[in-house]
């Protein structure tokens, strides 16, 4: 008897207790969306499973700041500088789309928030870990080579580095022939 209070007081805590956050950095490319894919298959248990989910997810994606533009225009197609501000708001709506079909496909709907936020993908993810508490975030490797990575940054070396969280660095593996 004493053992079932016990049981139900340990389930009934675990019910209540608050769920840990995952934070995951996605963009318009194939290493965010397979780190996406793979979180939800390794830490995320499907709805018909008894068991409890242990991380609350945060999908988030970063927009640019609206830039000026040079285009033609007006009779003769003079070159008219122009600010299209909806395209970054266009292309962070359709990552966030694509994130919550793959969520949907993993039957992961209600236990997911979804966030496009305006600046620097690097900057953006670890005030995101700030913002949330998280304990985890998680980005996709694009493995750039060192060249590369030097003219382009690398948003998971820097996440590594500066977010206050553990950072799991998901790459996808190389099918060898």
């Amino acid at each position: 008897m004493a053992e079932e209070a016990c049981a139900t007081a340990a389930g009934e805590a675990e019910a209540g207790a608050e769920k840990m956050v995952m934070v995951v950095g996605v963009d318009d490319s194939e290493p965010s969306w397979y780190a996406l894919q793979w979180v939800l298959q390794h830490f995320f248990v499907p709805p018909h499973q008894p068991k409890q989910q242990q991380y609350h997810l945060i999908v988030v994606t970063s927009k640019p700041a609206s830039m000026p533009a040079v285009g033609p225009a007006g009779p003769g197609g003079a070159p008219v500088l122009f600010v299209d501000s909806e395209l970054p708001n266009k292309s962070a709506e359709r990552v966030i789309e694509k994130a919550k079909d793959i969520c949907a496909q993993n039957h992961l709907t209600d236990a997911a928030e979804f966030e496009a936020v305006e600046g620097d993908a690097r900057n953006v993810l670890c005030e995101a870990v700030e913002r949330h508490g998280a304990e985890v975030l998680v980005v996709g490797s694009h493995g750039y080579g060192a060249i590369k990575r030097a003219f382009l940054g690398s948003v998971s070396d820097y996440c590594a580095h500066h977010a206050h969280c553990t950072v799991m660095i998901v790459k996808k593996p190389k099918h060898k022939h």
